[in-house]
């Protein structure tokens, strides 16, 4: 196995009508969803061999997910039915340019009630790299089947990767979620957030007090996403920024998925880091330019075509500064 990926799976529905408000719209198509089962089907259709550790509800929504999964050749043993709890809906409206308000349904939620016992730990050994997220730190025993992982993942020798997934409405309050989510940094060797999330995670706006704060914690490697402004990548000894691809948006919901799923393809085939850089900006472009996420993930082929005919400029930066703050500093 490649890539081992313990996170959430959901039910995705979007509005048919675009440009209606989402009280008004009345038909929606469905997806399969969950930020974890839609990097997997992203990595699984560039050609990596995939495995997925989740929870869905036992319900009828189960063999459409995992069925869909299966279809993208995506790994399932590890995907499990929880009895009495909710497989995560969520509903989306698609309003352009930049209005794409989402209700999520998280009562019960399944992926709560992941575990990771022996026979995980081992499929986890089995992996070069793993990746897990912050909506898994949510609740009990998730929390802890979570951190199990990425120690069994670290001491494995598996590349670890953490992506901050902050979704308010799995939290009661963005303390919560940043103080948690800080807790397991010493574990993570790659961080995937946005402003907003490395805000929570760090406690603070500036963006080189968050730099250090997360290298002293032992981040090797930050991905900061800037949404329209692009993304930056920082190590200690360089720094990357690399703009959008541009590409009319039809709906942003997944872009970061997708980012997210050929950033790491190129990082697990060792490329130089602006190019992974590269990959997951192409990637994002072709999920944007669509409606859904999971299915939208391109394929190895059409993510080099995007990639052929892009005109990116990379501005590459060397200042990145050692941290000098202890990890214990972050709340």
């Amino acid at each position: 196995m490649d890539i081992c990926i313990l996170g959430r799976v959901g039910y995705d529905l979007y509005a048919m009508e675009h440009d209606r408000p989402l009280e008004e719209v009345e038909h929606f198509s469905r997806h399969l969803g969950g930020s974890s089962a839609n990097m997997a089907v992203g990595l699984a259709r560039l050609g990596l061999k995939v495995g997925l550790i989740s929870c869905v509800g036992k319900d009828l929504l189960a063999s459409y997910l995992i069925g869909s999964l299966r279809q993208e050749n995506v790994d399932t043993r590890f995907v499990r039915l929880a009895n009495g709890y909710d497989t995560s809906l969520c509903l989306t409206q698609v309003s352009r340019p930049n209005n794409f308000a989402q209700v999520f349904y998280r009562s019960k939620p399944a992926d709560t009630q992941v575990c990771v016992a022996a026979a995980e730990r081992d499929y986890i050994r089995l992996a070069r790299m793993f990746v897990t997220n912050g909506t898994s730190l949510a609740a009990s025993p998730s929390r802890e089947a979570t951190l199990d992982a990425l120690q069994t993942a670290r001491s494995a020798g598996a590349r670890t990767i953490f992506d901050v997934d902050y979704r308010e409405s799995s939290w009661k309050c963005a303390e919560d979620a940043g103080g948690v989510a800080a807790s397991v940094l010493p574990w993570a060797e790659v961080l995937l957030g946005n402003e907003l999330e490395l805000a929570i995670l760090t406690g603070t706006e500036n963006a080189q007090d968050q730099l250090e704060k997360l290298h002293s914690c032992g981040v090797k490697l930050i991905i900061r996403k800037l949404g329209a402004r692009g993304v930056e990548a920082h190590t200690l000894e360089e720094s990357f920024t690399l703009s959008p691809f541009p590409v009319p948006v039809v709906c942003a919901i997944g872009g970061g998925d997708g980012f997210a799923a050929g950033f790491l393809y190129g990082l697990f085939r060792g490329l130089p880091l602006q190019d992974c850089l590269r990959y997951g900006n192409a990637a994002a472009a072709v999920v944007v330019s669509q409606v859904s996420c999971s299915d939208a993930m391109p394929h190895l082929e059409e993510l080099q075509e995007v990639l052929r005919a892009s005109t990116d400029a990379l501005v590459t930066s060397n200042n990145t500064k050692r941290s000098t703050h202890d990890c214990s500093e972050i709340d």
